[in-house]
């Protein structure tokens, strides 16, 4: 269930604080039940939390309960998680799905020397978007997951809006570092206003995507590239992943512990030799730059590890006054959309098409 911006912090708050699961006792079973484990809060405020059982959220369809429970499966196989070809082998289905549902015609080029695959409808682009046009940057931990993530967050958009998508195969780690992927969709970019005006551009991303859509803006502001349209920051942030998400997410999420540390983008190899500080790594350490961001869409889920992130991204836009929309599913995981066929997969598109349809220019 899609929860806006005026609700969706005290609902991811609430999500966040993690429940004792216990059925109701009788007086016999009450007076033989071993007392209550407490939780203990420590000097520093840190909170030390008792083993105990987390359901599924009440709020989810009986598809993406199913859909969340295989996922945790999923995510404790190894061999799943293996990628061929660019595609994990737990989204193949889900390729698969995307592929018979919606007809496209994929083309494979280069555009300012930058690979890329860009989707056109079979059916024809709508009379609105003939001047609009959409740029995907995918997700995959700046380490991998061309094309399978790129097709996942291309296609159903391409689709559905009968619109124009290029989605860019930018440069990854452990290859390339820091900042070569900005370079490549700048480069994109740029050569796509030789066509298209700046407002009738949208950029957008998963994970690592929604990461260097965030940076790409910032890295068109220096650059003195006019900005696009809009942008979508999905399943990401503009800045620092942490927060409760970092350790909320992973058990109820990935179906694996938290790390010691929270995580960041150091942690990806991508940013090894990268300052952190600097707001072409994290735009979220310059109010000055966020406030020339475009109208922004920000999608997240409460077992999402970016979840912490992205609220605070939304938080931060809003402050540096641009105009951001977030949205939040409760009990949903990171790149919870890439299965086309749960019905709040169908609810996330539906609101990225009608974001960008709303926000692009139509001239």
């Amino acid at each position: 269930m899609s929860i806006r911006k005026t609700v969706s912090m005290l609902l991811a708050f609430t999500s966040a604080c993690l429940f004792l699961h216990a059925g109701t006792l009788t007086a016999q079973e009450t007076s033989s039940a071993p007392a209550q484990q407490k939780v203990v809060i420590e000097p520093d405020g840190t909170v030390q939390v008792p083993a105990h059982s987390v359901p599924l959220s009440t709020f989810l369809t009986p598809e993406a309960k199913s859909y969340v429970t295989d996922h945790l499966r999923d995510m404790q196989d190894p061999e799943k998680v293996k990628q061929d070809n660019g595609v994990p082998r737990f989204m193949k289905h889900y390729l698969e799905r995307a592929e018979e549902q919606f007809a496209l015609d994929q083309k494979d080029e280069k555009i300012a020397g930058v690979h890329v695959y860009t989707y056109v409808p079979k059916a024809g682009i709508a009379a609105d978007n003939r001047s609009r046009i959409l740029i995907n940057l995918h997700g995959g931990g700046f380490s991998g997951c061309w094309p399978g993530c790129a097709q996942l967050e291309s296609m159903p958009i391409s689709a559905l809006m009968r619109i124009k998508v290029v989605t860019v195969d930018y440069r990854e780690g452990p290859d390339y570092k820091f900042p070569a992927a900005s370079e490549d969709v700048a480069k994109v970019y740029t050569e796509l206003l030789k066509t298209y005006k700046p407002a009738n551009i949208g950029i957008y991303g998963c994970s690592a995507g929604g990461m260097l859509t965030a940076m790409s803006l910032a890295w068109f502001q220096l650059h003195h590239l006019p900005t696009p349209g809009a942008d979508g920051i999905f399943c990401a942030s503009a800045g620092a992943f942490g927060g409760d998400a970092a350790y909320i997410a992973f058990p109820l999420g990935e179906a694996r512990m938290p790390a010691a540390n929270p995580i960041g983008q150091r942690r990806l190899g991508y940013f090894s030799d990268a300052d952190m500080k600097d707001p072409l790594v994290q735009p979220s350490t310059s109010p000055a730059i966020l406030a020339k961001f475009p109208p922004s869409l920000i999608l997240t889920a409460t077992r999402d590890f970016a979840m912490s992130g992205a609220i605070n991204t939304d938080v931060l836009l809003t402050k540096a006054g641009v105009d951001s929309e977030l949205h939040v599913w409760d009990g949903l995981f990171h790149g919870f959309f890439y299965d086309v066929d749960v019905p709040e997969s169908k609810e996330a598109f539906a609101i990225i098409t009608k974001f960008f349809d709303r926000h692009l220019g139509k001239n």
